[in-house]
């Protein structure tokens, strides 16, 4: 029983430190999911806003003055005051072709991109133009065509060119002023959700400190509950085992005077049905037996109690061979018999009878102990009854029946156990009420 009661215990521990855990997984887990959001909301907006910016300020670095600086240095080229190998445009072109090229692997806007494509064409074009422009300043009659080429196409190319990036500009403005309104409602829902979760949080821990030790405090109620049942039920196993010595003493009496009268057959039926008694009572240390183990012992007292008050006693057994198998704790019906005996029967002047008859009543089973004795005022009843769950039986003189009605409760529940009915100078009847539940059934299951 010790290692039980451990192994219980370690249980129960168990379980409280998981309990104790959850509670704390309640609390930080809303936090944690939140923090995880957050935390990494904020990287990513971080690093869509320095993109942003990056963008901005690589695009700056495109000349505003790209446009008149190519179409100077090309005026330049085509009047032959410069010549190619000495011109700045292959560097102008270099320089805005490297911007084009960074804002390319920045930009994430399909617009912006597309954007960056229609430059990169310009770019191409101009110097497809420059090297039309080179190849002619090889001939005299081609100054004319130069001039067109610059006209037409240079100057058309570079404002288109210039266009192209402001607008590249404007727009990434545009999307940091938007990124901007988006961080700060961002911040707002994350204030917002911060306050739902201090609440939820507050509200947890008030819960929490509320429930909290109802639940951590079950478990350790729930064992000594138990502890408490198994050291009741073991007190009343002792008890049940300790044979009542008067019994004991006047039926050896009985046996010695019948012994002495020459009464052997008596003698004989004495012995025999002592030593059934005392079988059943040990009955191989078993707690619950079957019906029909526990009626043999309750007719092994009665033959002995019959022989001893033949003059005062009769009796019938008659239950039903059909709840034979059904369970029930050893020694239950006996103390009843007794009680009915000396309470009784002993009671009344003149005979008395005691039958023990049992039926079935849905899912239970029923055994009735009947006497025909002295009964009980409505007084002594209430006194009876209330002591069948009382914590002091002993000052009601019924420690037996209590005995019996807690070994019953203990097993199969509180729904179980005895009621009595008594009417004064007419008898009592106590009713043993028990589920039903087949020993043999039990055996085969197993």
């Amino acid at each position: 029983m010790t290692h039980l009661f451990s192994r219980e215990k370690n249980k129960n521990k168990s379980r409280l430190a998981g309990q104790i855990r959850l509670s704390y997984l309640v609390l930080l887990l809303p936090n944690l999911v939140f923090m995880v959001y957050a935390f990494y909301n904020l990287y990513m907006i971080n690093v869509r806003y320095n993109d942003m910016l990056n963008s901005v300020v690589v695009a700056s670095e495109f000349s505003l003055d790209f446009k008149n600086d190519f179409d100077y240095e090309t005026y330049l080229l085509i009047v032959g005051n410069v010549l190619p190998e000495n011109s700045n445009i292959p560097r102008l072109l270099s320089d805005a072709r490297g911007v084009v090229d960074s804002l390319k692997l920045i930009t994430d806007t399909p617009e912006n991109k597309k954007r960056l494509d229609s430059a990169e064409k310009y770019l191409n074009n101009l110097e497809g133009y420059i090297g039309s422009i080179t190849d002619n300043l090889d001939y005299d009659d081609r100054y004319e065509a130069n001039m067109t080429i610059w006209e037409n196409d240079v100057q058309i190319v570079t404002a288109l060119l210039q266009e192209t990036v402001n607008e590249y500009i404007y727009y990434e403005n545009r999307q940091i002023q938007t990124a901007q309104q988006q961080n700060r409602q961002f911040y707002l829902d994350i204030l917002k959700i911060l306050t739902v979760i201090m609440v939820v949080t507050i509200i947890l821990i008030g819960a929490i400190s509320i429930v909290g030790p109802m639940i951590i405090t079950r478990p350790i109620e729930e064992q000594v509950t138990r502890e408490q049942k198994q050291l009741r039920k073991a007190e009343f196993e002792l008890l049940q085992a300790q044979i009542n010595p008067h019994f004991l003493y006047n039926t050896l009496d009985a046996i010695v005077w019948s012994a002495e009268a020459g009464n052997e057959k008596q003698v004989v039926k004495m012995v025999g049905s002592l030593s059934d008694f005392f079988k059943s009572s040990l009955n191989k240390g078993k707690e619950i037996v079957t019906i029909r183990e526990e009626l043999q012992h309750v007719r092994s007292y009665l033959e002995i109690q019959q022989i001893r008050y033949q003059d005062i006693l009769d009796y019938e057994i008659d239950v039903p061979e059909e709840l034979y198998v059904n369970e029930i704790p050893k020694i239950t019906i006996q103390p009843v018999v007794e009680n009915a005996l000396y309470h009784g029967i002993k009671e009344k002047r003149g005979g008395g009878r005691i039958s023990v008859t049992g039926f079935e009543d849905g899912s239970d089973y029923c055994i009735k102990v009947s006497d025909n004795g002295k009964g009980m005022d409505e007084e002594r009843l209430r006194e009876v009854r209330a002591g069948l769950t009382d914590a002091d039986p002993e000052s009601k003189k019924i420690y037996g029946l209590y005995n019996v009605n807690e070994r019953i409760r203990l097993d199969f529940g509180d729904e179980y156990g005895l009621t009595i009915d008594s009417t004064y100078e007419e008898g009592t009847t106590v009713t043993i009420r028990l589920p039903k539940k087949s020993t043999e059934i039990v055996k085969k299951s197993n």
